[in-house]
């Protein structure tokens, strides 16, 4: 595919999405409103509702970040951010209909199926569209050329991510290696000279350590004279960093070494989602609950919940609400449940096989103290323990725990018989931390029902 003559191919594609995802809407609108038979006096108000809905969608998109470049991004972040562009144009359209008083013109049941068959629609085209430039970039083809500067460490390093990601749509056409010598600087300022208006790259990459300021300094102000995308890739041997990005404060640029997506409106859109979700899992599963509740007073006695005080959301403590699966004891330290242990009952092993056990958990989501997803909260001496343990463990607690998580739906739940389990655990949990997005909370939730209820562990 080439670019239109005298438009960078960018923003080109930019514009032809955006041209998608209003043609979709609009179609998808004009279809449901055509085959419901139940709709009478169409108007010029349904077609004009229609055309400010399918507007609205890449206008909000733009806002939000929805048309970036896709190269690099995944489809879990890409489909969160579409999702999230089509719920806020439809609450834009819900507050112009209330503002005008005319919800009642218009057919909910159409709007309802509409606001659906886009939001399915415009997924699926993104998906294939994703998964066909991802085969196109795995072929050798729509390929950004790098040049790689830097000490030889790290340019082995972007060059070995790059051979391992091809769909990324990058490849490597060549390197400089920084002699450390004033030499080095003589001959970019030369190499600068002949690439200025033709070059064989698209990129340059910059691997130095970030001792190494001054160097890049001199670098950039070097290639600041070839038309390039100009990259920093700064290498902190002795900082794990949990994930970063660069952040202006008090007018200084800083590098935040522990920076999560649910931070600002992110976090309130996850507040939602829990909300609306939870309140809908709560009826769903209301008639379960009742249940279990009658049969663990029946089998059991009282009490029928279990409260145990967690960590939350920045460290600070909530009492989280399970159904009671052992007999009543006393004990002043936490003790792990393991195979055949006799303080847990025959109807407590069938709850906590099915993790129907943690149900009242959903108690704690309606709360705001816990989200459907998140990093499993954990008994409180057992943080204390793995805190001096596990240098980077209490960063779970930078969002709220959840009923789920990506560590569970990947097997890893139950006993922790090691420290080094423990460590798995929670390199998931900060995965998820770092890569949040509404379609990776989907997926959990997805992959929650089809493999996270069942429990063979204690």
């Amino acid at each position: 595919m080439t670019a239109l003559k005298g438009m960078p191919y960018n923003d080109w594609l930019r514009r032809a999405m955006r041209c998608l995802d209003a043609a979709i809407a609009m179609l998808i609108a004009l279809a449901t409103l055509t085959w419901m038979p139940n709709i009478t006096g169409i108007g010029d108000d349904y077609f004009f509702l229609i055309i400010i809905g399918s507007l609205l969608l890449p206008a909000v998109g733009e806002l939000i970040g929805l048309y970036q470049p896709w190269r690099g991004r995944s489809l879990y972040t890409m489909l969160g951010t579409y999702a999230l562009s089509w719920i806020a144009a439809i609450g834009l359209i819900s507050l112009l209909l209330v503002a005008t008083q005319t919800t009642q013109s218009f057919s909910r049941l159409w709007m309802g199926t509409t606001a659906l068959a886009v939001l399915f629609m415009g997924s699926c085209v993104r998906t294939a569209l994703y998964c066909y430039l991802r085969h196109v970039r795995s072929s050798g083809r729509n390929l950004k050329r790098v040049l790689v500067v830097g000490l030889p460490e790290n340019i082995s390093l972007l060059e070995k991510r790059v051979r391992e990601q091809p769909q990324a749509g990058y490849v490597v056409v060549g390197n400089q290696i920084d002699t450390s010598e004033e030499a080095f600087l003589q001959r970019m300022a030369l190499f600068v000279s002949d690439n200025v208006f033709q070059r064989s790259f698209d990129e340059i990459w910059l691997g130095y350590p970030l001792v190494e300021g001054d160097r890049v300094r001199q670098l950039m102000g070097l290639f600041a004279g070839i038309p390039a995308t100009i990259r920093f890739f700064p290498d902190l041997p002795d900082v794990r960093l949990l994930n970063h990005r660069i952040a202006q404060v008090v007018g200084i640029y800083s590098l935040e070494l522990n920076y999560t997506p649910l931070n600002g409106p992110m976090r309130m859109v996850k507040a939602i989602e829990d909300r609306l979700l939870g309140l809908i899992l709560f009826a769903v599963f209301l008639p379960v609950m009742l249940i279990v509740a009658a049969a663990i007073k029946f089998k059991m006695g009282s009490p029928v919940l279990f409260k145990q005080e967690r960590h939350g959301l920045d460290g600070k403590c909530f009492k989280i609400y399970k159904f009671r699966t052992m007999s009543t004891h006393h004990s002043k330290t936490t003790e792990q449940a393991e195979f055949g242990d006799q303080r847990i009952t025959r109807l407590g092993q069938m709850l906590r096989r099915t993790s129907l056990d943690e149900l009242p958990q959903l108690y704690n989501v309606l709360q705001g103290r816990m989200s459907l997803v998140g990093p499993r909260p954990h008994a409180m001496d057992h943080n204390n323990h793995y805190k001096d343990h596990i240098d980077i463990y209490m960063q779970r607690h930078r969002v709220k725990p959840g009923m789920t998580g990506w560590a569970q739906v990947n097997g890893l739940r139950g006993i922790t018989a090691d420290v080094g389990v423990m460590q798995k655990r929670v390199e998931y949990d900060l995965y998820y931390i770092e890569h949040w997005s509404l379609g990776l909370d989907l997926k959990i939730l997805a992959m929650t029902l089809t493999r996270g209820f069942m429990n063979t562990q204690p």
